[in-house]
């Protein structure tokens, strides 16, 4: 048996009881809100390095969106069926496996995959030499990721790599043309700067 801890996905976080049946409110943390209305069993816990026991297997009898608060769901937990039964459940996370996390189409990555990534500059992509296709680039390490930020709600546009650099902040838009290669496993983002864009995370 591999001694590997078991990865998890917070898709929401239990709010409060909601009613006086025993379901729960749930703030939602997750872009795929809808497919939480087909799960028949999700996990209850506290992530991160503070949880003191294993997120534990629970069936749902129930889960839909709230149309009267958005961005929350409800849920009807099995053998839940008071007010303060789902008291109990105050708190918690709504976790999933890391395996069942929904696949992304080819260019999409979570924001947890590229968090931690480091970010290398090729200081000159025509350097490469033909005849040597295995040599790479010369590249320098321009910082890791520290988080990801995105425009607002309804407004279209690039999210933006935001760097942990040992000049300060550095922010990189995620676009292809900049970002050349993201590899998740690797935990590594080699990037083109565009002329100026140094200039512009100076004046910030």
């Amino acid at each position: 048996m591999s001694g590997e801890a078991q990865r998890w996905v917070i898709v929401a976080r239990i709010l409060r009881p909601r009613g006086n049946k025993g379901e729960v409110a749930a703030e939602l943390l997750t872009d795929f809100p809808e497919r939480l209305i087909k799960l028949s069993e999700v996990f209850l816990g506290r992530s991160g390095r503070t949880a003191a026991a294993e997120p534990r297997l629970t069936a749902v009898k129930a889960c839909w969106l709230s149309q009267n608060h958005k961005g929350q769901a409800v849920f009807h937990l099995e053998g839940c069926n008071s007010i303060s039964e789902a008291e109990k459940f105050r708190g918690l996370d709504v976790l999933l496996p890391i395996e069942k996390r929904v696949t992304l189409a080819a260019g999409q990555y979570f924001v947890d995959d590229l968090v931690g990534c480091s970010v290398f500059e090729h200081v000159n992509e025509s350097s490469v030499v033909s005849s040597l296709p295995s040599q790479p680039c010369a590249t320098s390490l321009l910082g890791t990721v520290r988080d990801v930020q995105f425009t607002g709600e309804g407004v279209s546009g690039t999210p933006i790599l935001a760097l942990d650099s040992p000049g300060g902040e550095l922010l990189i838009p995620l676009a292809e043309d900049i970002c050349k290669r993201i590899d998740i496993v690797a935990q590594r983002i080699d990037v083109v700067l565009p002329e100026g864009l140094r200039d512009l995370n100076e004046k910030n």
